[in-house]
């Protein structure tokens, strides 16, 4: 591949919408990969850009990153990944994208009526967790976040 096909960091963080900084953190993770010119300067291929793309998407879905290293470790290098790949990985991302979504719809029609429990600050509260006996399972929303699990 010739220098004038690879992009520079600021061509390819412009295209893919990506802070340089969070380009060199994906690339010393081992996540993306940059070739050097002789002033060790960075130059991307355009397959990387899916990479990115898979990377952000993956970050939405609530991925780790050594998730996302695990699943694009299963995709092609050098080639633009197929539909096939795709589907294979994103089914297994649906279910966490249905509890997501299940504990967004729970958060959703509790939050007239309910901040979470530990704060005491509702009537409710006072009902469901009296004497603030959600603190001793931890600091924060618990009921929410142990129905979320």
């Amino acid at each position: 591949m010739s220098n004038a096909e690879l992009l520079t960091m600021a061509e390819f963080s412009a295209r893919a919408g990506v802070a340089p900084s969070a380009l060199r953190f994906y690339e010393a993770q081992g996540l993306i990969e940059a070739t050097r010119t002789i002033g060790n300067q960075r130059r991307f291929a355009r397959t990387e850009l899916r990479r990115v793309g898979f990377i952000r998407t993956a970050q939405q879905v609530g991925l780790t990153l050594e998730e996302i290293s695990d699943a694009l470790a299963s995709l092609p290098r050098g080639r633009t990944p197929t539909k096939a790949d795709w589907q294979q990985l994103s089914s297994l991302w649906r279910p966490r994208l249905d509890a997501r979504i299940a504990h967004l719809e729970q958060l959703r029609d509790k939050l007239d009526s309910c901040i979470g429990c530990g704060c005491l600050s509702l009537k409710r509260c006072a009902l469901a967790n009296p004497g603030d006996e959600a603190a001793s399972t931890g600091d924060g929303p618990v009921f929410l976040r142990r129905e979320a699990i």
